[in-house]
């Protein structure tokens, strides 16, 4: 009777634990009696004179070679691999956008045999860096809702248990209040918007300020020095960097004339004040008290001068840029009969 001949095992690697289906293909194996995983024999059904079907018993990480036996002989030994189970202890970073892109560091063990990493069912993108350590890109996650998913590592040893990942919902703002104030900074600024309450970063324009989280819906930040005009408000999560909303920086309102710079206690007189930045003044003042006014243009105001008593008092325009110096104006007492 011949010797039983092995020329092909599929698959040709499993896990440790065994319980892979195994295909022997090769000669004379009708007779076959027992076949082995090195020496530790194995569950097997004979198909046909060139096909056996077995049971890879438990093994340890690394090769053994399979053996078939009948009364003819024992074959020559094909090399099967048992592949250690992975696992997983971290990933870093823990959490990215629900748009997917994030760049995730697996730590773990048995790493090297792996072939699939998935996020919650999705695979994503990955290299093995070595034994300890995958790179994965973050897919896309499915239906674009936020929450937690499952990273699992899959090799021939199998699949490791799952750590979480969590994707986070892009932030929006929908409100910046006030909207506007001086070009040298300094206001105080409540976001309103969604998905704030991860906040790292709280930008205006390309500079970043100071900043507290109260709530999903609500951040409180002070501008940073900023340049005349608008910029945008923008604040970055792990979801993602969102913005909707606009704050006006507002230059500083400078005084440099009036005229007429004099006028009697009674009030009443119509003052012209020239100056820069007067476009968005919001008030201005004979010494502390307010008057009626009409802004002609960025450089020009006509105002009301108010009543009071006889002599020098300070004239000074208010915007959100801040307050200007002053010019003095000179009330002049009636001559008396």
């Amino acid at each position: 009777m011949a010797a039983p001949a092995l020329t092909g095992l599929s698959p040709n690697q499993g896990p440790t634990a065994g319980g892979t289906t195994v295909t022997l293909t090769g000669t004379n194996l009708g007779d076959v009696t027992t076949v082995r995983f090195g020496t530790t024999a194995a569950a097997f059904t004979i198909v046909s004179a060139t096909q056996i079907t077995a049971t890879a018993p438990p093994g340890s990480a690394g090769n053994v070679q399979v053996t078939a036996t009948s009364p003819g002989g024992t074959s020559g030994g094909l090399a099967y691999y048992y592949v250690a189970l992975p696992t997983l202890t971290a990933v870093s970073p823990g959490q990215g956008p629900v748009t997917g892109g994030t760049a995730v560091t697996l730590t773990g063990t048995n790493l090297a045999d792996v072939t699939t990493v998935r996020f919650g069912t999705t695979t994503a993108a990955s290299t093995v860096v070595s034994a300890t350590q995958i790179t994965a890109t973050a897919p896309t996650v499915p239906g674009g809702a936020p929450g937690p998913a499952q990273v699992t590592a899959t090799s021939a040893g199998g699949t490791s248990g799952g750590l979480a990942y969590y994707y986070v919902a892009l932030p929006t703002l929908t409100a910046v209040s006030p909207g506007q104030g001086p070009v040298a900074g300094g206001t105080a600024v409540t976001l309103t918007g969604t998905n704030l309450l991860n906040a790292t970063t709280v930008r205006f324009g390309a500079t970043s300020a100071a900043f507290s989280i109260v709530s999903a819906t609500q951040i409180n930040a002070t501008t940073p020095p900023g340049s005349t005009g608008f910029a945008q408000v923008t604040v970055i999560t792990p979801g993602g960097t969102g913005g909707g909303a606009a704050f006006q920086y507002v230059a500083l309102p400078t005084l440099t004339s009036l005229s007429p710079n004099q006028g009697p206690p009674t009030g009443g007189t119509t003052v012209t004040l020239t100056g820069t930045n007067l476009g968005d003044v919001t008030a201005v003042r004979f010494g502390t008290t307010a008057t009626a006014f009409t802004i002609v243009s960025a450089t020009q105001i006509t105002a009301t001068a108010p009543t009071g008593s006889a002599g020098a008092v300070q004239v000074t325009a208010t915007s959100p840029g801040g307050t200007s110096a002053g010019l003095t104006y000179t009330r002049i007492a009636l001559p008396g009969i």
